[in-house]
């Protein structure tokens, strides 16, 4: 399986550090996000990669030189012209990915030890174009899925907004855990073009399109804050 990492977003939650280098390479116990990533999906047995880099995308490029791609094969998807967001960035991609297996996306600034085999097992069971990795946890926006996990909506928790595909009939309400699994039809799918969210592309999908939700308890951190690498140093040595 190949997994695509994003990597390329601005960081701004993340200043000072990101006002000099890419968030992927933001060091918890002495180790970089994307170090931390690459070998956690090592681990499953996962060596085929691609990267999408934009802010300082060099450093990133460098970083992985420097390191011989940790032994991995690499391909960087450029989008240092222009940074084209989560679902841009994966259809720019297309051209990496777009072969007959399932391919996981990642973000580069979450650390968990979610098992993988469990949650792909789970999406070639439910034969999905896209799983969602989904937990019950704090979050400012969560997704909403009915009693079979198949996504139904979104919600602002804050304001109050939701996006539902149907009436909310007591929605399970869970936060995204920014790891996919999906399925090369999804290209066959999506209709935006140029810079836009694959999540918002799956909030319009979910009204012709069944996308189920994966619900897990394992560790997960979001290091998008200076205060969360504390939190992730905490629990990810």
């Amino acid at each position: 399986m190949k997994a695509l990492i994003f990597a390329a977003g601005k960081g701004t939650r993340l200043k000072p550090f990101t006002d000099y280098h890419p968030k992927a390479l933001a060091v918890v116990n002495g180790v970089p996000l994307l170090e931390r990533n690459i070998k956690y999906l090592q681990s499953f047995g996962i060596n085929d990669f691609v990267i999408n880099v934009h802010h300082f995308g060099e450093q990133i490029i460098d970083f992985l030189k420097k390191k011989d791609n940790f032994g991995a094969k690499i391909e960087i998807s450029d989008e240092r012209k222009e940074l084209l967001e989560t679902g841009g960035g994966l259809v720019f991609a297309k051209k990496y990915l777009d072969f007959d297996e399932d391919f996981l996306i990642m973000n580069a600034d979450i650390l968990t030890d979610l098992n993988l085999n469990y949650f792909v097992k789970y999406h070639s069971e439910k034969k999905d174009f896209a799983t969602l990795a989904v937990s019950d946890r704090k979050s400012s926006r969560k997704l909403l899925f009915d009693e079979k996990m198949v996504l139904k909506g979104w919600l602002n928790v804050e304001t109050g907004e939701q996006r539902l595909a149907e009436f909310n009939k007591d929605f399970k309400p869970l936060a995204f855990s920014g790891i996919h699994c999906v399925n090369p039809e999804i290209f066959k799918k999506i209709k935006r073009t140029g810079k836009f969210s694959i999540m918002e592309e799956y909030l319009d999908l979910m009204g012709t399109e069944t996308i189920h939700g994966y619900e897990h308890s394992a560790n997960l951190i979001d290091v998008g804050k200076p205060e969360s690498i504390s939190a992730a140093e905490k629990q990810f040595k």
